[in-house]
């Protein structure tokens, strides 16, 4: 079937088909959302095509139409969650927070960081996982290189005389003591979740305060 022509200036343009369009992208949103929770309850490796597309309420043959395998959905899916922690870090690690006192500081880098874990499960599923698509874990580790260098270059500006490779390997180490604390945070209970936040905020506040006590 033709596609409809609309005139502009004489000339013949293509209508493009915005509805169409609208359609795919809703759909496309509605198979990585069930990707997402196909990934988080069966892990990347037991997952399929076809259980992804039964939790989306589609056909297999509907899912693909749009992506070809499991693994060009978790790199579509893998590529948006990176963008939504690179925004998410970049606004946790934005200037105006380095003018907090340590506590409020860590309040606010902190507190979105561990909320974006909480609200994209699929995210440590697709980062850490040892079978995930090659494509993902360099994207993942492009990013871990650039938080770890900003954090470095903050604490820099605290403690302009100190050596570089003294403030590198304690970027390195508050990056660390946060990955595992996270960690810990993500697989307590519900009820012990506030606690553990509070542990980890208290482990690098006492961490820091010798170093940067002047925050």
């Amino acid at each position: 079937m033709d596609m409809p022509e609309e005139k502009s200036g004489g000339d013949t343009v293509t209508a493009r088909p915005r509805r169409r369009q609208a359609r795919g992208e809703r759909r496309i949103a509605q198979l990585l959302e069930a990707a997402a929770t196909v990934f988080c309850t069966t892990g990347y490796t037991a997952a399929s095509t076809s259980s992804i597309a039964r939790e989306a309420g589609v056909s297999p043959g509907t899912l693909y139409q749009f992506f070809p395998n499991k693994e060009a959905i978790a790199v579509e899916l893998g590529d948006q969650l990176l963008k939504r922690w690179h925004a998410t870090y970049g606004e946790a690690l934005t200037p105006a927070h380095l003018e907090l006192p340590l506590e409020d500081l860590l309040d606010a880098v902190l507190d979105p960081l561990i909320q974006f874990n909480f609200e994209n499960p699929a995210f440590g599923v697709l980062m850490h996982g040892s079978d995930i698509p090659g494509h993902i874990s360099l994207e993942h580790d492009a990013l871990h290189s650039a938080a770890l260098t900003r954090i470095e270059e903050i604490l820099a500006g605290y403690l302009p005389d100190a050596p570089r490779a003294d403030t590198a390997r304690t970027a390195r180490m508050v990056f660390t003591v946060f990955k595992g604390g996270l960690d810990l945070i993500l697989a307590a209970e519900p009820a012990e979740r506030e606690a553990y936040i509070a542990e980890l905020k208290t482990v690098l506040r006492r961490y820091l305060d010798p170093l940067v006590g002047c925050l």
